[in-house]
């Protein structure tokens, strides 16, 4: 049933935001129409609510209140906190993209020696450069989600990879997205990825603060195509500002007999949500989706994952962990479509939370839509506490109750952190965790 709802103050504001932000927004002409579209779309839906059933745990009208407005093209200033932040997260051996309030930064970007087979632009130069087959794709994503129209309107900059046929790229690209200012804005980023046919490639997505950061709003979305045979290894890392809202989306396409393998880990951001739609259009092709949540005070993460197997002989794997303290919260929803013609899917899907206060809260919400009768699919969900048979027996062994603590939750993140197939990003991704578990009271 469609509810209609009055539209606040704080929600008419984005009108004003669109209006003046028009001039700095790149492509005449088509793009200016689908942006005009797109921002209509956003303007009849407002912000999403807990009467729309994929937003029911995440309550923008409520968590969010208003969309801040653009913000302002980064100056020397803002390029020098972002070069400081940009540091404290600095990847050896990646080609690093950078992208500072939501604008490409070539002086903090590595993209002068780039690997045979990799050709990178930045969005800005794809919507004005009048390429109609990319642009196409850039705006995939349909409107139907008001986040995503909203981002379709408003999308500033970003990266655009293509990785030709053949081409196993040997240095991961790191995508980095840097808020350098300290008064609360919002920015806009769309990026695309394009895997050739039988090529293999890695790319590090994070989300980091400048010192003094406040209050600021990321509005991302990625578009992905792996063609047939190959390979794509994704690693996403929110560590944005505790202040900070994170509203993110992506859609991932796969061909035939390709491999996807993706993990996320959230322990950054006031509030975040990350909402990938992942296609299976060839045969023979596997998903390997996993995430972690690690909150405490009054943090929020939702993970809203859609698989939609639409051709038969695929094959999806999902696990996702929450660990949870004071008041935090963690949503997960996991859909799984299988479509009448795809016999023979194979698809499983694990969420469990871990409870480190009477206050904390998870909803899980997996789910399954069968329409074949070939199939074999699966899911579960489960939320405790910590043991205390064995906190004892580690306290018992001398160590103190934080460190037992942070052994048991080390073990029950591990499953999903060991997803990841490049050795220095598991460690990267193991880092973070413990940079969390060290800030614990």
């Amino acid at each position: 049933m469609n509810v209609a709802l009055a539209k606040t103050g704080t929600e008419r504001a984005p009108s004003d935001i669109f209006a003046v932000a028009r001039d700095r927004l790149p492509g005449t002409g088509r793009i200016a129409e689908a942006r005009r579209q797109a921002f209509e779309a956003y303007e009849r839906a407002g912000l999403p609510h807990r009467r729309i059933e994929e937003w029911k745990y995440t309550d923008l009208r409520v968590l969010m209140r208003e969309v801040l407005p653009l913000a302002p093209e980064p100056d020397a200033t803002a390029l020098k906190r972002a070069a400081a932040a940009l540091k404290l997260h600095a990847i050896a051996g990646v080609l690093r993209l950078v992208l500072v309030d939501g604008v490409f930064a070539p002086k903090l970007s590595e993209t002068a020696d780039v690997e045979q087979g990799l050709n990178i632009r930045t969005l800005r130069q794809v919507l004005e450069a009048g390429d109609s087959a990319l642009q196409a794709q850039l705006f995939a994503p349909d409107n139907s989600d008001a986040m995503v129209a909203l981002n379709s309107a408003m999308m500033t900059d970003g990266v655009v990879i293509e990785v030709a046929d053949g081409a196993a790229l040997t240095q991961p690209l790191h995508i980095v997205h840097i808020a350098s200012g300290a008064e609360p804005a919002a920015m806009f980023t769309r990026s695309l990825l394009r895997i050739g046919k039988a090529a293999n490639a890695t790319v590090v997505e994070s989300y980091i603060a400048a010192d003094g950061a406040k209050a600021y709003q990321v509005h991302d979305s990625l578009v992905v195509s792996i063609g047939d045979g190959a390979r794509l290894d994704h690693v996403r890392l929110i560590e944005d500002g505790r202040e900070a809202f994170n509203i993110s989306s992506a859609v991932v396409t796969l061909g035939a007999d390709a491999h996807f393998n993706t993990f996320g880990m959230t322990s950054g951001s006031n509030v975040s949500r990350y909402q990938p739609v992942i296609a299976f259009a060839g045969e023979g092709s596997r998903v390997e989706a996993n995430g972690v949540n690690l909150l405490n005070g009054r943090q929020h993460a939702d993970s809203t994952l859609l698989l939609d197997h639409a051709v038969p002989n695929c094959a999806s794997r999902e696990i996702f962990r929450a660990v949870i303290d004071d008041r935090g919260h963690s949503v997960f929803q996991g859909r799984i479509i299988v479509r009448p013609h795809a016999q023979k899917t194979d698809a499983k899907m694990m969420t469990r939370a871990l409870l480190l206060s009477d206050e904390a809260e998870a909803d899980n919400k997996p789910e399954l839509e069968i329409f074949a009768d070939d199939v074999t699919c699966g899911h579960g969900a489960t939320a405790g506490a910590l043991d205390e048979n064995l906190l004892f027996y580690l306290r018992a062994r001398g160590l103190s109750e934080k460190e037992a603590q942070a052994l048991l939750i080390q073990a029950f993140v591990g499953e999903a952190i060991e997803s990841i197939a490049n050795d220095a990003l598991r460690e990267l991704a193991i880092l973070a965790a413990e940079r969390w578990l060290a800030a614990r009271g």
